[in-house]
């Protein structure tokens, strides 16, 4: 488990769900987490054109998760990998999560030979598309933005 500040940070499972699904439950503007993460987890739910395989990162701040991201390999406006969730806790935010949740995501899309990589963006929520585009994510749809190379994305090594 990688540890970032106080927040660590490590790969999820199903196992991680109902933690995942609790750390969003008392946010009433953002509703609940998925039901069918658990699902998609074990590849029993599938997106419009996702493929296997797919993962999921905690972030934990002394072993509670305040923030989760998934997302798995695509076809979907002929990318290669889609960013399914990414959530932080209210009293987590503006911290640096999302991004170091955003940035293990896009280093496996990446070890997995993915390079264009696609995001569903809530249009309700004002702060998720200027997230995406600070990270150099196109907006290609009023809900969908793309990275068309990640490797932009990605500090270089």
């Amino acid at each position: 488990m990688a540890t970032h500040g106080r927040i660590s940070y490590r790969e999820a499972t199903s196992a991680d769900v109902p933690a995942m699904a609790r750390c969003r439950s008392g946010d009433a503007v953002a509703g609940p987490a998925d039901t069918r993460m658990a699902a998609y987890l074990e590849g029993q739910h599938h997106p419009h054109q996702a493929l296997q395989p797919r993962t999921a990162f905690v972030a934990l701040d002394g072993g509670v998760v305040v923030g989760y991201v998934a997302g798995h390999r695509t076809q979907r406006f002929s990318c290669d990998a889609e960013v399914q969730y990414l959530y932080v806790a209210p009293d987590h935010r503006r911290l640096g999560i999302a991004t170091e949740l955003l940035r293990r995501l896009l280093s496996w899309f990446q070890g997995q030979g993915a390079a264009k990589v696609c995001v569903n963006v809530d249009i309700d929520s004002p702060a998720a598309a200027p997230f995406y585009a600070s990270h150099g994510a196109m907006r290609i749809h009023t809900y969908w933005y793309i990275w068309e190379d990640i490797s932009s994305a990605l500090p270089s090594s």
